[in-house]
């Protein structure tokens, strides 16, 4: 099992900037890549940013350019810089982790953080 607390969301103006931060405990060792998904209201939850253990990184076509995924050296903290944000990246972020072989995979999420920008 892992548990996720997510902090850094809130409420910021077109243009500006956000930092979220994800940190994991439990059976980190197990984990295979971190990442961020977000849902905003009255849609679906979609995926915003992935990291692997490796570094390698998926973006969402919506942030490239603007978002950056992170992980810290020890593993168990995952951030998403966000910049030039726009009201469409209105949501509530949620944290996840992979974890276990490819062929079962077993997914953990975090609570959310809200993040809400203004036009």
């Amino acid at each position: 099992q892992v548990q996720l607390v997510e902090s850094g969301g809130g409420l910021v103006e077109a243009g500006g900037s956000l930092r979220l931060s994800c940190v994991a405990s439990g059976s980190i060792l197990r984990i295979n890549r971190m990442g961020w998904y977000r849902q905003a209201p009255g849609k679906q939850r979609e995926l915003v940013a992935l990291i692997t253990n490796s570094g390698d990184t998926n973006y969402a076509d919506s942030v490239k350019g603007r978002f950056t995924i992170s992980r810290d050296n020890a593993g168990n903290t995952v951030y998403l810089q966000m910049n030039s944000l726009r009201p469409e990246d209105t949501a509530v972020y949620y944290c996840y982790t992979q974890s276990g072989p490819p062929w079962s995979p077993a997914g953990s999420w975090g609570a959310g953080t809200q993040v809400t920008v203004s036009s």
